[in-house]
């Protein structure tokens, strides 16, 4: 059982929904990154994603590409990010850590390598956005058998003849897209995302967390109501870009968290 699994199941053994956030490693620095992570769970974060800088993030809205262009202009690197998550391991053992991005620096560092770099790390999960099911012999079934969680995005135009395929090899939990497009660019609507989630849910007895589009406490509260939990993540970027420190960043995660809390 990853950590990922345990913290999931705890939440719903205690009847709670998940809040996870998403934050770009080295925006804008190291020690910045790592204030912030360590603050996010005692602001009420249940899973951290870590977002592994890449030159082109095609997922990403304005937010956080700019994000990423910060961390890369910074120095950041696949193995900066690895340090930052040992760090964080060093205080924190439980808090599950997941690492999204893109599959070019995998495979730059060779997946067996990375793989076993990550484990060692500390990182729980691999959310690649631009590796396809099809392509689950890549890094999907290796990361698997290496003992981390590879995490799905399910999407609006994900139907019920691709729904199977995309859960097949899927694990901790799955990433409900609540919006067509990138990050940060339209609001999530509940009466749009609560049939998705309904639907996703008679397909896999995993979580169904949903990310884009939440950026208030009340959005929070109103997704996370109709799903096991809730991802923030451009609007706490947006926060860190505006050179916000890690107090304040953390006080405004921690009102999302309270959101989410409540759903």
């Amino acid at each position: 059982m990853t950590r990922i699994d345990a913290k999931f199941a705890s939440l719903k053994a205690a009847g709670k929904k998940a809040f996870v956030t998403y934050i770009m490693a080295g925006d804008p620095d190291e020690a910045t990154t790592l204030a912030v992570m360590q603050g996010l769970p005692g602001a009420g974060v249940d899973v951290i994603e870590l977002g592994l800088p890449f030159t082109d993030p095609m997922a990403d809205g304005p937010t956080i590409q700019l994000a990423g262009q910060r961390a890369l202009e910074g120095g950041m690197t696949l193995d900066k990010t690895l340090a930052l998550v040992r760090a964080f391991r060093t205080g924190d053992n439980t808090t599950p850590i997941v690492l999204m991005g893109y599959y070019n620096p995998i495979y730059s560092r060779g997946v067996d390598l990375f793989l076993t770099q990550a484990k060692a790390a500390g990182i729980d999960g691999l959310i690649i956005v631009d590796l396809p099911p099809e392509e689950d012999d890549e890094l999907c079934i290796p990361a698997q058998k290496a003992g981390l969680n590879f995490i799905r995005l399910a999407t609006p135009t994900t139907d019920d003849k691709r729904l199977p395929k995309v859960l097949q090899n899927t694990s901790g939990f799955v990433y409900y897209v609540s919006i067509t497009g990138i990050t940060g660019a339209a609001a999530a609507r509940p009466e749009d995302v609560a049939p998705e989630v309904a639907r996703i849910k008679r397909s896999t007895d995993l979580p169904v967390i949903v990310g884009f589009g939440i950026n208030t406490p009340e959005s929070a509260q109103s997704i996370a109501a109709i799903a096991d939990g809730c991802v923030v993540g451009s609007a706490i970027v947006k926060q860190i870009g505006e050179g916000k420190s890690a107090a304040e960043v953390l006080a405004f995660v921690k009102s999302l968290a309270d959101g989410a809390h409540k759903g």
